[in-house]
């Protein structure tokens, strides 16, 4: 029950506000909410206008002047401060032929996810990878990293950071490289190759909480996808999703985003699902739509979504579809915060 205003009490909290204080009573309700309450709204991008708008400004400005030649995905609920949901990033990067994105590192960690065109590369610590649509690429937590085109046709990702968690923790740095691309010092694929095969190198312990990996190839992802169909275990609410996992630990590839793959196939319609997890999709496969709370959003190849903490979802689709999708879920399991419902599955 709200404390009524009174005189005297209006007089007493404009007292303290002097000094810095509020009295607790009095905001409560909104600190401590029966169920979550955010700013973050459902909301879809298509990817044919987005492309329109990035080749405008690729007319407009240069990879390297710009440093990284992004569109950020604005959640219309949070406008304004460069956040998808409260607590990560998005955004639509472009690298065309002969770009150079210069060398760069930073707290935030970063993945790619590959949605247009096919050739160019990342190099992440001396590795260098050329990408494919499909493929999930991880920038750990302050390593340098660099992108090029040396193809004739442009390149299009998603671009996923936890910078809004970082920027809230206070515990930002970055620092640019003194030469625009850095020495690739390993051969392509050598991640992959040492760890991506169920082998782990005998007496090697790296200590660090993302993935070895750095390219999840979608050829690969695709293949584990359609080994799990075979086993006809479709899951009421998620169809069949996987998780993208550290071969180290069996956890999350990456310490503070989940990443996940799902297949829906042709006339699937899930269960509906809520979960606290604010959660971005990228469709890659197939066509459908998704209903959000009492919104529905029809979605194709390329296209992206944002689904709310505790907003109730269900997704239906017209083909076999495959959805990848990102959210903040291990730091919420790693601090017994996450939550989900399943509703009547």
């Amino acid at each position: 029950m709200a404390a009524v205003s009174t005189p005297e009490r209006e007089a007493f909290y404009k007292k303290i506000d002097g000094e810095n204080l509020t009295a607790l009573w009095t905001v409560m309700s909104d600190l401590i909410t029966p169920e979550p309450k955010s700013a973050c709204r459902p909301h879809l991008w298509q990817f044919a206008a987005i492309r329109n708008y990035m080749m405008e400004a690729g007319q407009l400005i240069t990879a390297k002047e710009a440093e990284r030649r992004v569109l950020i995905l604005e959640n219309p609920g949070l406008r304004g401060q460069s956040k998808i949901t409260t607590s990560l990033y998005a955004g639509i990067q472009m690298v065309i032929p002969g770009d150079i994105a210069p060398a760069h590192r930073h707290s935030q960690s970063a993945l790619r996810f590959v949605l247009g065109g096919k050739g160019a590369f990342t190099t992440v610590d001396g590795e260098r990878t050329v990408m494919q649509p499909g493929d999930f690429v991880i920038t750990p937590s302050m390593a340098w990293h660099d992108h090029g085109n040396e193809t004739s046709e442009p390149m299009f990702w998603l671009d996923g950071l936890d910078i809004p968690l970082v920027q809230f923790l206070d515990a930002s740095f970055a620092e640019g490289a003194r030469d625009d691309q850095q020495k690739v010092a390993r051969p392509a694929g050598d991640s992959f190759a040492r760890y991506g095969h169920n082998l782990l190198p005998v007496g090697t312990k790296r200590g660090a909480r993302t993935s070895p990996i750095f390219n999840y190839p979608y050829a690969h992802t695709r293949e584990a996808l359609e080994q799990a169909r075979r086993r006809d275990e479709w899951d009421p609410c998620h169809g069949l999703k996987l998780k993208f996992s550290n071969p180290e630990t069996g956890d999350y590839a990456m310490p503070t985003i989940g990443t996940f793959i799902q297949l829906l196939p042709n006339g699937f319609s899930t269960a509906r699902y809520r979960s606290t997890d604010a959660t971005v999709f990228a469709a890659i496969e197939g066509r459908g739509r998704t209903r959000i709370g009492e919104q529905v959003f029809e979605w194709g190849p390329r296209d992206l979504f944002v689904v709310p903490s505790w907003h109730w979802v269900t997704h239906e689709a017209d083909e076999d579809a495959v959805l990848f999708s990102f959210s903040d879920r291990p730091v919420q399991e790693k601090l017994d915060l996450f939550r989900e419902d399943r509703g009547n599955a």
